[in-house]
């Protein structure tokens, strides 16, 4: 399939890198159009939408269609998600707006994905739903999970003013289908991104990437909530980083249990994570924001799925507890 039209839904801080970076990089190429809100909406009509690089003083600047209104569109050939997991199923009856016959969804996603257990062949639970990531299955009846190819995302970025979105470092894409199978619209999608800048790589073992992700983030995200600690905070603190260490070696027993293979040892990625420096995680960033946290991706589904293959992870459902509290209060 060729992919003419592209819209990126749920244009915030990785969202826009994005829509920036394709209409940019293809240019007639492919018509890239937005799904925004608000002030950043407002402001990207105004005057388009300003990327700033890792280490560059002048933005890139996309002149994109941006909308509210996902029904203002035409249905797209591709459609990329910059939302979180708790944003996913108050958008879906918006995205199926956009949806036609052959029509692909990119969901660049943190922790475990609703889709997840879509065509897994590394463990025995293919076509299990996931109720905490979808309520009633909407996302999988409404979207459905044979249009995801999942992505897990390596960029850090921020909104730092309406309209203009800053990256932290020169990031990295991961693309795969649920299935494994190296597809015609993988390929395509990957070359497509690659065209236009992005750093892509496509592989047949998707999971194994979310795995590895999420256990950085599963760590890292709620303890950095409850204290408030930025990344080098954490790592000078041996209390702390000892937390985050059991907390680590609880999301690979649970992601080995059901077929992941992960690629550094606990130790290894704490060791990386000393040179992170002072940065403030993404659920930092949301709490100080007065926003909803990602929490049930992230740690809750570590517990959950702990359950599902009979292993404890005792200092995540203690931290689950904590950071959920945090976010009740942090709503009123």
């Amino acid at each position: 399939m060729t992919f003419r039209t592209i819209c990126i839904y749920g244009a915030g801080a990785l969202g826009g890198a994005m829509a920036v970076k394709l209409a940019a990089g293809l240019g007639a190429e492919a018509t890239v159009s937005v799904v925004a809100r608000g002030a950043h909406l407002d402001a990207i009509r105004k005057n388009g939408l300003d990327l700033f690089e890792a280490g560059s003083e002048t933005p890139i600047n996309a002149r994109l269609t941006a909308t509210d209104d996902p029904s203002a569109l035409p249905p797209q050939d591709l459609i990329v998600t910059g939302l979180k997991g708790h944003q996913l199923g108050p958008a879906a009856e918006g995205i199926t707006k956009l949806l036609k016959d052959g029509t692909r969804v990119v969901m660049i996603l943190n922790g475990i994905p609703w889709w997840y257990f879509h065509r897994d062949r590394q463990s025995p639970h293919a076509e299990l739903q996931l109720q905490e990531l979808d309520p009633g299955g909407r996302l999988w009846r409404l979207i459905g999970p044979e249009r995801v190819i999942g992505c897990v995302a390596y960029q850090g970025a921020e909104v730092i003013n309406p309209g203009q979105v800053k990256l932290s470092n020169n990031g990295r894409f991961i693309l795969g289908e649920p299935s494994g199978e190296t597809s015609a619209d993988l390929e395509t999608i990957a070359a497509l991104f690659t065209r236009a800048d992005l750093n892509i790589t496509a592989t047949d073992r998707i999971r194994d990437e979310i795995w590895n992700k999420l256990t950085g983030n599963a760590a890292f995200n709620p303890i950095s909530a409850l204290t408030r600690a930025l990344m080098s905070d954490i790592m000078a603190n041996p209390a702390l980083c000892d937390i985050a260490g059991k907390v680590m070696n609880e999301v690979r027993a649970v992601g080995t249990a059901l077929g992941a293979r992960f690629d550094v040892t606990v130790e290894e990625r704490l060791e990386q994570s000393r040179n992170f420096g002072p940065v403030r995680t993404s659920m930092l960033q949301d709490l100080l924001a007065g926003k909803p946290l990602e929490i049930v991706p992230l740690t809750g589904m570590v517990v959950s799925l702990g359950r599902l293959v009979a292993v404890q992870t005792p200092v995540s459902e203690a931290v689950f507890a904590l950071v959920s509290q945090l976010d009740r209060e942090n709503r009123q």
